[in-house]
């Protein structure tokens, strides 16, 4: 029982780093100045690009604002949901 409630806090713990680093992400856009390809930008645009770019390629930007990390937010959030719940049933 014990392992099984490590693993459930190991995998809220990572839904929640990716969320946060996905957020820092986001608000970092707004400084145009940013070089992507120096660390640690380099490594927080590794890990949030795999996430981010298929609803990009589904939701194109509206106005000039990319709304894909909203929709990313949501599907992070039922995985994360459906995730745990499924390892409370075992």
């Amino acid at each position: 029982m014990i392992s099984n409630i490590s693993l459930i806090k190991g995998i809220d713990l990572f839904f929640q780093i990716i969320i946060w680093i996905m957020i820092v992400r986001i608000l970092l856009t707004w400084f145009p100045n940013i070089n992507w390809y120096n660390q640690p930008f380099k490594a927080m645009k590794d890990i949030t690009d795999p996430i981010l770019e298929p609803f990009r390629r589904i939701i194109p930007p509206f106005g000039g604002i990319d709304f894909s990390p909203i929709v990313a937010f949501a599907v992070i959030s039922f995985a994360r949901e459906i995730v745990i719940r499924l390892l409370i049933m075992l």
